[in-house]
């Protein structure tokens, strides 16, 4: 925890250094599969844990609603729109696999009632090793779904499991969520841009 070591001002001067080092094709490899998957119809499902389960949701919301031009988006019921869940939010579901069959099930029997060939799973995970995240990854690699990593520290095992990815080398998680959540930003404005503008 790079905050515990430094005042306010190199701690924010090391974050924006960080920002800087990500690369911009992964960034741009995430728009563009999105948009991908927007074109064809196909659903996309973004999972995480803890911070990495909060950023799922919170770029979930901002996809279904910060790429729309409003209000006229709002009053055009033709207007194709993103089809995107985040499965960290469903508490009832998460908790009845969790409590009953184990947490490194909760997003995977959620794929399993919900998911089709082609569409795309984001999947963060700051350490990459998360075998909730691992497991749902796999499966999805195998029913025919595309997928995306979100990885800081090393990368662990998500980063070579999954299609793509971004990737932030750095073994802070706070940063790494928070530059996950910063690139994310700049992709729903991106996507906003193609479908809105």
């Amino acid at each position: 925890m790079l905050g515990t070591q430094m005042p306010p001002g190199p701690f924010l001067k090391r974050m924006a250094d960080e920002l800087l080092r990500l690369d911009p094709a992964e960034v741009q490899a995430l728009a563009d599969l999105m948009h991908e998957k927007y074109l064809a119809g196909k659903m996309i499902f973004v999972i995480g844990n803890g911070g990495s389960g909060s950023n799922a949701s919170h770029f979930t919301e901002d996809i279904g609603k910060g790429t729309l031009k409003l209000p006229e988006d709002m009053k055009n019921d033709a207007k194709k729109r993103f089809r995107i869940l985040s499965l960290t939010d469903n508490t009832p579901y998460i908790l009845a696999w969790g409590n009953d069959e184990g947490f490194d099930r909760v997003f995977l029997e959620q794929l399993k009632n919900l998911a089709s060939p082609g569409d795309l799973l984001i999947a963060i995970s700051g350490s990459g090793n998360s075998k909730n995240i691992l497991n749902s990854v796999e499966w999805a690699n195998a029913n025919g779904l595309s997928t995306f990593g979100c990885t800081g520290f090393t990368g662990g095992k998500l980063r070579g499991l999954a299609h793509k990815g971004l990737h932030v080398d750095l073994s802070d998680m706070g940063i790494v969520e928070t530059l996950h959540l910063a690139a994310f930003h700049w992709v729903v404005d991106d996507l906003h841009r193609r479908i809105s503008m």
